[in-house]
């Protein structure tokens, strides 16, 4: 693994890049259909960070609103996913260390969220994703859900391609032993 693809960018990813040079020239349409684009993207991802919709959805307006403001100062628009996946985790830190600090003013301790019924696998890949760590969950939904390379994830996650690399195998061998039964 080489943290790069040898594949050209899909056309998906050249919009985006349209997009953002648009959005940098102060084109508020292009802002709005990047936001359309990219809103459904940063959700899932919150969600899976923070496992409650509320407090997902607040961190990725927070989110927006950073991605919004600093946009003009992104020098690579081909960068633009590792950038705001690395805005949208640091929300997502704030969210978890406020809601930390009030658990602790209010004495109140951590409970397991509800996951929806739904099928059998569905719930058994959430709960193999809930069970790991945050930094291995993270590179896990980036990579397996959102299709980031691992150079993506490093950055997005601001760290070196090695960690990078060490927490997705570390989460693939999780989820595989979560999901298979596997406890090797």
């Amino acid at each position: 693994m080489t943290g790069k693809r040898a594949l050209p960018p899909d056309s998906g990813r050249l919009y985006d890049e349209l997009l953002v040079t648009l959005v940098q020239t102060g084109d508020r349409r292009a802002a709005q259909r990047l936001a359309v684009r990219w809103q459904p993207r940063l959700a899932r991802t919150a969600r899976r960070l923070l496992g409650d919709d509320e407090a997902a959805l607040s961190a990725v307006q927070e989110a927006w609103l950073s991605i919004l403001r600093g946009v003009r100062s992104l020098r690579d628009p081909s960068r633009f996913a590792p950038w705001a996946f690395g805005i949208l985790r640091r929300r997502c830190a704030d969210h978890i260390r406020s809601a930390q600090a009030v658990r602790a003013r209010t004495g109140e301790s951590e409970s397991e969220p509800a996951l929806p019924a739904t099928s059998d696998e569905k719930v058994a890949i959430a709960q193999a994703f809930s069970a790991l760590p945050p930094d291995q969950r993270l590179a896990a939904q980036l990579f397996f859900v959102e299709g980031l390379t691992l150079a993506e994830i490093a950055e997005a996650q601001d760290v070196p391609l090695g960690t990078a690399k060490t927490r997705l195998f570390h989460a693939r061998r999780k989820l595989k032993a979560a999901l298979t039964g596997d406890d090797r």
